[in-house]
């Protein structure tokens, strides 16, 4: 080592220069710490989750009956409304029975005409005037005779509709002053007994849904307060409608009242159970939409974040339904995922599941 005088000059420059080395090593300021994030974490569930659908409907009879006249003719008057509860064999209108009284008087004159024939054939037979074979002939023309006069009664008595049920008319498809022809419809009969709902199903949904499957039914007139129906699906049609592309299926109401009114409007529901672990209901909150796809943020070891991505079949009000991507258990960030990088360390703060 080489030494210097202590007056020495280089002693006094190496003295100062370790002395400001060592003042400006004192003064550095130390590197900011770190900011970790604070996100809300939720825990996936396992719990089952139910699958609902609604459809529209409309109130029928389970058996509805078109009434019309079994002759035809001019209607002269109707007697019953839409909505007339009506009994077994009471009128609900008529046709003008003119025509067929006069024929009623005409075969009954024939009937009379060839009855007393074949009184006056067979007392000229008793003294064997005639033959057997003019009597029989003249037997057949009476017999023919009385069964027109017959039928041309009962033809005057079809000039009255009546009911052939207790019911209620659903439907007036005719008016008086109107010739209809025989079995035209006049009226549409809803019998007492029970009903049911008719619903149109798309050509998606006929494949989920089976006969016999429990439903809810809710009257629009009865308001969202009032208690549901309880129903069940009793048919499905097997050919689709050729213009909307559904399928009509019919929802019986077991427990509705016996005269619960046709024609009201109701939402059928049919709720399903998933099964458990297969579907995830996480919130929209949660949800990353990547320039590909949907993701989540899910935090694993050591509180870091990675991006998982997810398959969402339906959303549900503030809930999307996740079919793919998850698992029971994982930890996703359900507030603030916009803010996070991948692999960046988190705080962690539970949120209720």
């Amino acid at each position: 080592m080489k030494n210097f005088p202590l007056n020495s000059p280089n002693l006094a420059c190496s003295l100062v220069l370790a002395t400001a080395v060592a003042l400006s090593a004192c003064h550095q300021a130390p590197p900011p710490p770190v900011k970790i994030k604070s996100v809300r974490v939720m825990t996936v569930g396992a719990a089952a989750t139910t699958e609902s659908r609604a459809y529209p409907g409309e109130v029928h009879a389970r058996f509805e009956t078109l009434l019309g006249f079994r002759v035809p003719g001019k209607v002269i008057s109707r007697l019953v409304d839409a909505g007339t509860v009506v009994k077994r064999g009471q009128p609900l209108a008529r046709i003008d029975a003119a025509d067929f009284a006069l024929q009623v008087e005409q075969s009954e004159a024939q009937s009379r005409l060839a009855t007393a024939e074949l009184k006056r054939y067979r007392d000229l037979r008793s003294r064997n005037f005639v033959s057997q074979a003019a009597l029989d002939m003249h037997e057949a023309t009476a017999t023919s005779a009385r069964a027109q006069a017959h039928m041309t009664r009962n033809q005057a008595a079809y000039t009255t509709l009546t009911a052939d049920r207790d019911g209620v008319i659903a439907a007036v498809l005719a008016e008086a002053g109107q010739v209809v022809a025989a079995g035209q419809p006049i009226f549409r009969l809803a019998p007492d007994g029970e009903r049911e709902v008719a619903i149109s199903l798309p050509e998606g949904d006929i494949s989920r849904l089976s006969v016999g499957a429990p439903a809810e039914v809710n009257l629009w007139a009865h308001g969202d307060q009032a208690p549901a129906l309880t129903g069940k699906l009793r048919e499905i049609s097997a050919a689709a409608d050729p213009v909307t592309r559904t399928y009509a299926a019919r929802v019986t109401l077991p427990a509705a009242p016996m005269r619960l009114p046709v024609g009201l409007s109701a939402t059928v529901r049919f709720t399903s159970p998933t099964t458990a672990g297969a579907t995830f209901a996480i919130p929209l909150k949660a949800i990353f939409q990547t320039a590909k796809q949907m993701a989540v943020w899910k935090v694993g070891a050591g509180n870091t974040v990675a991006l998982a991505p997810v398959s969402v079949s339906r959303y549900e009000g503030d809930q999307a339904i996740v079919t793919h991507g998850l698992s029971a258990g994982d930890r996703i960030v359900n507030a603030g995922v916009t803010l996070l990088t991948a692999s960046e360390k988190v705080h962690a703060v539970e949120a209720q599941q």
